[in-house]
């Protein structure tokens, strides 16, 4: 099945399960990764605490094509992007800027083009890691992508299919880096790829930043040292429409701004993936904690 298929197949079956959003709720979606489940619970129960709004909650919505859709037909009202995946992902334009230039280029566009607003950033810069083992990194001196390219040939690589596909992914950063590997990539889902690399499945991933796992499974991210990524910080992504019959979503959602910082966000994907808690539950406690 190839990557297109895969995605109008998801496409289809998520147009086929939803209606379109009811005035009297609002709809809540993210993509099918452990960090959007945690987005998405913390912007829905943000919106019940300070609106009393009843919220709908459809995560697991695939990639970010697909919740793009989703937001566009009309099927969620808000979900959780990163600005650099929005600039390059959805928008198709060259991965270059600062923060502040990415978040206005984003905004602007939306707005013009999607009619969708975009929130202010919650503080975390939930960038690409390009991950190796520990004890890799450690036997062979390594930091820097630049300084694992020599040994790339040896190893298999794993990514995310949309990381395959976009313009800052798979064939930008081989480009940039000069990397050849033992075999073509292993295409998994995000969820998957740092269980791989510490199983030994594959030797180098491109995972998240702000993964908790990172630490505890004693995982190495290389420095990219050619600045090949862009900014990605995570934004709120609203239907216009929905801010115009609830102007207090707005209020609710820009208390959450610059209050998520990257280690916030390590500690709460890791108290999902590494302890196993309930989403909800880890995301009341951060809400309160926070005097949210």
């Amino acid at each position: 099945m190839t990557i297109r298929f895969s995605i109008a197949a998801a496409l289809i079956a998520l147009l086929a399960a939803c209606g379109s959003s009811r005035e009297d709720r609002i709809v809540i979606g993210s993509k099918d990764f452990t960090e959007q489940l945690i987005l998405g619970e913390i912007i829905a129960q943000q919106i019940e605490n300070k609106t009393h709004l009843p919220v709908e909650r459809r995560f697991y919505l695939a990639g970010s094509y697909i919740c793009n859709q989703a937001i566009l037909g009309g099927r969620i009202d808000i979900y959780p992007e990163y600005t650099g995946t929005a600039l390059t992902a959805i928008l198709k334009e060259k991965p270059e800027g600062d923060r502040q230039q990415v978040y206005d280029r984003v905004k602007q566009t939306y707005a013009h083009r999607f009619q969708l607003a975009v929130g202010l950033p919650f503080g975390l810069n939930d960038t690409f890691a390009i991950q190796i083992r520990g004890e890799d990194a450690r036997r062979l001196n390594l930091r820097t992508i630049s300084q694992a390219a020599p040994d790339a040939p040896q190893w298999r690589p794993g990514f995310g299919y949309e990381f395959m596909e976009r313009t800052d992914g798979y064939r930008g950063l081989v480009s940039t880096y000069g990397l050849r590997f033992a075999d073509t990539p292993r295409i998994m889902a995000l969820g998957l790829l740092t269980r791989a690399l510490q199983a030994k499945q594959v030797d180098l991933i491109a995972g998240n930043n702000t993964d908790g796992l990172i630490p505890a499974l004693d995982l190495f991210v290389l420095k990219d040292d050619k600045h090949y990524f862009p900014p990605y910080e995570a934004v709120p992504i609203i239907r216009e429409g929905t801010l115009a019959r609830h102007p207090e979503i707005r209020a609710a959602l820009d208390e959450l701004a610059g209050r998520i910082s990257d280690d916030d966000m390590r500690r709460l994907n890791y108290a999902v993936d590494g302890q196993h808690r309930d989403a909800k539950v880890v995301v009341r406690e951060f809400l309160k904690q926070r005097g949210l």
